[in-house]
């Protein structure tokens, strides 16, 4: 994905699923994910373990969450192995995300094409408020 189409579909994204979303401020899920509400964007946490992170309910999975949101995008902080069953999940939602993103660290090649066969880019090993910040804060 060009840096152009990357921060078009930035610019046009409401709604960003953050899968592994802690509650805990100094964990780098949250600390991104409140950068992105503060950006304007409808935060929609994914943990089972929580009933609620930065002011939103919080999912027990994907797919609950998309029954109640349409989510454009899929924010991933999960540790690698765990990564194929939510990618999967992802391209089942119904209207499946514009884009899947896989946090610093975060690489998973199978899934990455899984979701590219399934007509979803999907970004790895990156931070979506890092590249956020660098394609649209001017």
């Amino acid at each position: 994905m060009t840096p152009e189409a990357l921060a078009a579909l930035l610019r046009e994204a409401k709604t960003i699923a953050v899968v592994g979303l802690s509650p805990k401020p100094w964990r780098a899920s949250h600390q991104v994910a409140r950068y992105l509400q503060r950006a304007g964007y409808r935060i929609v946490p994914v943990n089972p373990e929580h009933d609620a992170v930065l002011g939103e309910r919080s999912y027990p999975t994907l797919n609950a969450a998309a029954r109640s949101h349409p989510i454009d995008i899929v924010d991933i902080f999960r540790r690698n192995e765990f990564v194929g069953a939510i990618v999967d999940e992802a391209i089942r939602v119904e209207p499946p995300p514009r884009l899947i993103w896989l946090q610093v660290g975060v690489v998973e090649e199978a899934a990455a094409a899984r979701a590219a066969a399934a007509g979803i880019p999907c970004v790895m090993d990156r931070c979506l408020m890092v590249d956020h910040r660098e394609l649209l804060e001017v």
